[in-house]
């Protein structure tokens, strides 16, 4: 379907969970509040919301968390979303942490994608920025690894922090030998996260064509989101950067979000949504859920605000909102 600026919104972010087994600094770091498990969507209710989504023509879908994979009966959720007629594209976005558990079940659930988070290669720098004492940074190197020579799309996201800047250039350097792409995505403005440092993504980019003189703009299609991509002849792979606050890409804006909790996000920057936990639980219709997700859809809003942080109305960490 398409917003009220005929923007065509074909693709949403499910979190099935804001629950974690780690503890990153700007994303729920230790002490975070967390909800209640009944507060939290069913997989049978999230399944209500990706038909109603479908018919409206959202045919594409992220499921995030929190970490996903922590969710009990989230590879077997994915397989029933696949199976879902109508659906064109399920991806999963996670820490890497428990693929290795989970890997050979989402290639038999016909997962499309996998995107991995990691900021450092760096395990001891890791474990700092996660919180975690028994991870670490060559775990998730493994995984990502594994993914990408299993023929999985495998995407490594990377947010750019002031205290991860030297290892930059080793991060992108992920795409030397395997097929894959790294994003290096700038820090949002929101909840823990709006007190840390970020990079600004010229400023790394220079720094990267300081080692790859040949980077360039590449302008094929890598995936569903907003990242612009760059390519050099030495890499098997892509460099990409999501690049929300010093270049927008509202114009082509093409998505939703569905939190853990059933509130469906329209934009990052606001709280404006709508709550679709409570018209499942008063038993609405599925013509009265579909219409209700398309009315609010109509009101998506034209731009963020990171630009202008007094603005921002949205307070939640991350992890509450799915990413």
């Amino acid at each position: 379907m398409k917003d009220q600026f005929d923007r065509k919104i074909d693709y949403m972010r499910i979190s099935v969970t804001d629950r974690c087994n780690l503890r990153c600094q700007y994303c729920m770091p230790q002490g975070i509040s967390l909800e209640q498990h009944d507060d939290i969507l069913s997989y049978e209710e999230i399944m209500h919301v990706c038909k109603a989504a479908v018919s409206l023509g959202i045919v594409r879908f992220k499921i995030t968390g929190g970490e996903p994979l922590v969710r009990k009966g989230c590879v077997d959720f994915i397989a029933s979303l696949k199976e879902l007629p109508g659906v064109e594209q399920v991806t999963l976005t996670t820490n890497g942490i428990l693929l290795p558990t989970y890997l050979d079940a989402l290639v038999a659930a016909g997962i499309d994608g996998v995107n991995v988070s990691l900021d450092t290669l760096d395990n001891e720098q890791y474990q700092k920025l996660t919180g975690s004492k028994q991870a670490t940074a060559s775990q998730v190197i493994e995984s990502i690894e594994n993914c990408a020579e299993l023929g999985i799309k495998t995407k490594v996201n990377s947010v750019l922090l002031a205290q991860t800047n030297e290892s930059l250039t080793k991060m992108a350097a992920l795409a030397v030998e395997l097929p894959l792409s790294v994003r290096f995505i700038e820090l949002m403005p929101i909840g823990t996260a709006s007190v840390f440092e970020g990079i600004p993504m010229d400023e790394a980019l220079e720094c990267l064509q300081g080692v790859w003189p040949d980077l360039h703009p590449d302008h094929s299609k890598q995936g569903n989101g907003p990242a612009r991509y760059y390519a050099s002849a030495k890499l098997k792979g892509r460099i990409g950067f999501i690049d929300a606050v010093s270049h927008s890409f509202c114009e082509q804006c093409n998505r939703v979000r569905l939190t853990a909790t059933g509130r469906l996000k329209l934009c990052l920057c606001y709280d404006d949504e709508l709550d679709v936990k409570e018209m499942l639980r008063n038993n609405v219709s599925a013509e009265e859920l579909q219409n209700a997700i398309k009315a609010s859809i109509t009101t998506k809003p034209r731009a963020h605000c990171f630009s202008e942080p007094t603005f921002i109305t949205e307070q939640s960490n991350m992890n509450q909102i799915g990413g």
